[in-house]
């Protein structure tokens, strides 16, 4: 195991290690017990658990609760399926029928990719769904087998105003992720997944749960005042945008994208994924020599003051995935309110 990098004000001994097997096992146990099938229950809980392997806590084991809690409530529907409908206009839809997102996520990456072996190129929507994950995985997957993908989510900002745009002291817009994958050099594909607020609302559920602080400058309360306690955003706050105008301007596009072109959105985000076949453009060994060539001029560069060296997105996760040894470094308090879950749901 190595130390936990997290946005959690939080020391290594207020966490607990927890094999893969056990994690995967008791979330799926919490995911049936609620009604989903068993193909869902483990699609999500694979994906969750080899998130947190990938040091994305924001995105992990954590959402458990937050996932059990929307189905609970009726927020999220379960025993749906993933549907693939062709539209008259011939567009492409992927619904996930109001359920939890990864799996309808899973489906679109499959179906885009089927779709530009033939073409070259191709576009699809999903909608109806709920939270979808981090999509870094799936890029990084859609990579390796040789693809560029674009995705971009939008939409919902009435049910979902997280973020203040730039000069507002108000939430007004959802997280609204992007998220760009491509085939790299020797060490893999080229992974760059972000929130365009300063921080993912998943880490404000994860400090909530975890009953930690969050690093400065993320989030402000509901006068528009600086704040590191999560509560401030539950009671009124909201997160700031990442990179100021820039990120604000790229919340918007998504917005504009994911409402004023795909239409309204029913749960969370309505999401856009363009999908690539690299060798369409270039021979796959001549691109991977060229990326590599770029890629290690980046590594090479000296660090500055303060850094160990200069990373190259999607590989940190994983390379800590390999590090992990299969191993979650989670929240005691976290971790013990999964496990009441499932006991509860048990009885």
């Amino acid at each position: 195991m190595t130390a936990t990098r997290s946005k959690l004000d939080l020391q290594e001994d207020q966490r607990v290690n927890v094999s893969k097997a056990e994690a995967v096992s008791c979330m799926v146990a919490i995911f049936e017990r609620l009604g989903n099938t068993p193909e869902v229950a483990r699609c999500v809980a694979e994906h969750l658990a080899e998130t947190s392997l990938s040091g994305m806590e924001s995105h992990g084991v954590m959402r458990t609760l937050q996932y059990a809690e929307q189905m609970q409530n009726g927020y999220l529907s379960v025993g749906v399926d993933t549907q693939v409908i062709r539209a008259p206009s011939g567009a492409t839809h992927v619904d996930g029928g109001g359920g939890i997102g990864i799996p309808a996520m899973v489906q679109a990456y499959e179906t885009g990719m089927q779709m530009a072996v033939r073409t070259g190129v191709s576009a699809l929507a999903i909608r109806n769904v709920g939270h979808t994950g981090r999509h870094g995985a799936f890029a990084d997957k859609a990579g390796q087998e040789g693809f560029l993908t674009i995705c971009v989510g939008g939409g919902n900002r009435k049910n979902w105003p997280q973020v203040a745009p730039h000069g507002g002291a108000k939430g007004l817009l959802p997280t609204n992720p992007w998220c760009i994958g491509i085939p790299g050099g020797a060490r893999g594909p080229v992974v760059l997944d972000f929130a365009t607020s300063k921080i993912a609302g998943g880490w404000i559920y994860a400090a909530r749960s975890a009953g930690a602080q969050l690093p400065d400058g993320c989030l402000i309360d509901r006068d528009g005042n600086p704040s590191r306690d999560p509560e401030a955003y539950f009671s009124g706050g909201a997160i700031l945008p990442a990179g100021g105008h820039k990120g604000y301007g790229l919340a918007l596009m998504g917005e504009m994208i994911g409402e004023a072109m795909l239409g309204p959105s029913s749960t969370e985000c309505n999401w856009l994924l363009v999908t690539l076949r690299c060798d369409h453009f270039r021979e796959t060994s001549a691109m991977e020599v060229a990326a590599e060539a770029v890629l290690s001029d980046m590594r090479n560069c000296p660090p500055a003051p303060g850094f160990d060296c200069v990373e190259v997105p999607g590989e940190r996760e994983r390379d800590q995935y390999v590090k992990s040894g299969d191993r979650i470094a989670i929240p005691k308090a976290t971790w013990r309110q999964i496990q009441e879950l499932e006991a509860g749901l048990k009885a």
